[in-house]
């Protein structure tokens, strides 16, 4: 298994950023459309399967999803909540987040390493893609159920808020 010095520099480089953007976005209140957007726009990275080269079976394609819908989007469930914060929902991570992110892109180093001997490196980036796609999806639409629920929340205590006065 040989991994080419470049790409071991580039998967640094981007763990470094996620690292650094989820840092900064967990500073900031949270609302539907941060939540919403990353998964929409994710999605347009589908269209890499108008490419023959890219075209994995889509049993693959399945396992890959479910993989990271079941399995990998699980520890990141775990180390990240919404709570309300007077009128805003704010995240609030787990000490264990971080060392989660970085123990996935790990695990998904490891294993590209791995699949990019079996499989073209084509159709190892469309399964890798599927796979975050699979977790990021999960995460983001538990994610949006919880802060639409803290958003009702505020919206059901308004009236008694403002009775009061």
């Amino acid at each position: 298994m040989h991994i080419p010095l470049g790409y071991s520099v580039a998967s640094l480089a981007g763990l470094a950023g996620v690292l650094v953007w989820r840092a900064r976005e967990g500073r900031t209140a949270v609302t539907a459309k941060k939540i919403l957007l990353p998964p929409l726009g994710m999605a347009t990275g589908f269209i890499m399967f108008a490419v023959p080269k890219f075209r994995v079976p889509l049993t693959w394609g399945l396992a890959a999803f479910f993989i990271g819908a079941v399995v990998l989007a699980y520890p990141l469930l775990l180390t990240s909540s919404l709570e309300r914060t007077g009128d805003v929902v704010m995240m609030r991570r787990s000490g264990a987040f971080f060392s989660v992110v970085i123990v996935l892109a790990a695990i998904r180093y490891l294993a590209r390493g791995y699949f990019d001997s079996l499989l073209t490196m084509e159709q190892t980036g469309a399964l890798f893609f599927v796979l975050a796609f699979g977790m990021i999806l999960r995460w983001r639409m538990s994610m949006f159920l919880k802060f639409r629920a803290l958003a009702q929340q505020r919206e059901d205590y308004a009236p008694a808020l403002l009775s009061r006065d």
